[in-house]
């Protein structure tokens, strides 16, 4: 359960605009870690993590202008692609490799997360839920791909090539070995999931969900 205090301040932080997953993705990050965050956009997330968790942080960004907004903000950000880049960077080089509500847009979900769980002791990925309620209705009903908050492009122009349920993630979790270290499922306000639920209860109304993992051979060092 989180303090009173921690409440507050993520209130404070996402009445300033803070994303919820980046805050749940923050409480999930130890202090003074080495952190990389893929497919890090504008760089929010680096600038929470750096002021909230005073971390090392790198990024990795495709497109050159947010690149470049990163860079303007004083962060250490590339450019590259989470699909063929990863591949060279070493294991366990970091303390943490994050994506968040990015895995759903690569072309090779697998392999990205095969790659964050070896470059980093532990990987925390954030993505949006395709098995919430109002996505089966509005697939049963209406019969077409749905349009939310959380995915609002119609599907012929939507970057997600790879949308996946709750329950899809976890089984691919356990295909690759990966152990789940921490796991929260919320809806766009942050309202959190009761957590002893069971796995069908968050597939059918988390909208999005947060999950912290570690390759089950890794060493656990923290």
């Amino acid at each position: 359960m989180l303090n009173n205090n921690i409440i507050r301040q993520h209130q404070a932080l996402a009445d300033q605009g803070a994303r919820v997953d980046h805050l749940m993705i923050a409480e999930m990050v130890a202090p003074g870690s080495r952190v990389l965050d893929v497919g890090c956009g504008d760089g929010d997330l680096l600038q929470l993590l750096a002021a909230s968790k005073a971390v090392d942080g790198r990024g990795v960004e495709l497109s050159r202008e947010k690149v470049n907004a990163c860079v303007a903000r004083g962060l250490s950000v590339i450019q590259g692609n989470a699909d063929v880049d990863l591949d060279d960077y070493p294991d366990q080089a970091f303390d943490y490799a994050i994506l968040s509500l990015t895995i759903q847009a690569t072309l090779r979900p697998k392999e990205v997360l095969q790659n964050l769980l070896r470059i980093g002791r532990r990987a925390i990925v954030s993505f949006p839920n395709f098995g919430h309620w109002k996505i089966r209705a509005d697939l049963l009903f209406n019969g077409r791909m749905p349009m939310t908050k959380n995915l609002p492009e119609p599907w012929y122009s939507s970057p997600d090539s790879h949308l996946c349920t709750i329950r899809d993630f976890v089984e691919l979790c356990d295909l690759l070995d990966a152990k789940v270290e921490e796991a929260v499922a919320f809806n766009t306000a942050g309202r959190r999931l009761p957590i002893k639920r069971s796995m069908r209860f968050n597939n059918l109304f988390g909208e999005k969900a947060v999950f912290k993992l570690r390759h089950r051979a890794a060493t656990r060092d923290f």
